[in-house]
C-alpha cells in the first residue's frame, strides 16, 4: 500500500510541476495509451475466441480518450491561438466523431487513424515544449490554455 501511495504522490507532483507543453504531452500520451489498450483488446476479440468482457474494457478506453480530447478542446484559446486553435478544434471534433463511430462498430481502422494523428500531435508538442523558454511557462502556447 505505501508503494501505491508513493506512485500516486509522484504522479500528482509531476502534473503540478509540469509546464503547459508538458501537460499537453501528458494528455496526448494518455490518450495514445488508452487507444493502444483498446486496439490490443480488439485484436484479441478479432481472433477465434471473442470475449464479451472485453467490449466494456474497449469502450472504457475509447471513452477515456474522448474525455481527454474534450479536455484539450475546452482548453483551446481562440484569441491567442487564431488559426491553429481553429484547426485543432476541427481536428479534435473529428477525433471524437471517429471514436464514437469506432466504439459503436468496434472499428480498429478508425481507432488506428485517430491514434496515429494523436501521436503526430504529441510529437509536434514535444518540439514546441523543447523550444519553449522557462519564462513562457504559465502562459498559453499555440492557442492552448491549460492554466484555466
Amino acid at each position: 500500500m505505501p508503494y501505491t501511495n508513493a506512485i500516486s504522490t509522484y504522479k500528482e507532483t509531476r502534473v503540478k510541476t509540469a509546464s503547459q507543453g508538458q501537460l499537453v504531452m501528458m494528455l496526448y500520451d494518455e490518450a495514445v495509451k488508452c487507444l493502444d489498450r483498446a486496439l490490443e483488446l480488439l485484436s484479441l476479440n478479432a481472433g477465434g475466441k471473442k470475449n464479451p468482457g472485453n467490449i466494456e474494457k474497449i469502450s472504457k478506453s475509447i471513452l477515456k480518450t474522448q474525455e481527454i480530447i474534450t479536455e484539450l478542446t475546452v482548453s483551446l484559446d481562440f484569441e491567442q491561438g487564431g488559426e491553429i486553435a481553429k484547426s485543432l478544434f476541427s481536428l479534435y471534433t473529428w477525433f471524437n466523431k471517429e471514436l464514437l463511430e469506432a466504439n459503436i462498430a468496434q472499428d480498429m481502422r478508425r481507432i488506428t487513424a485517430v491514434r496515429y494523428q494523436l501521436n503526430e500531435l504529441r510529437s509536434a508538442w514535444a518540439e514546441i515544449a523543447a523550444k519553449t523558454s522557462p519564462e513562457t511557462v504559465g502562459k498559453s502556447v499555440a492557442g492552448v490554455n491549460i492554466a484555466g
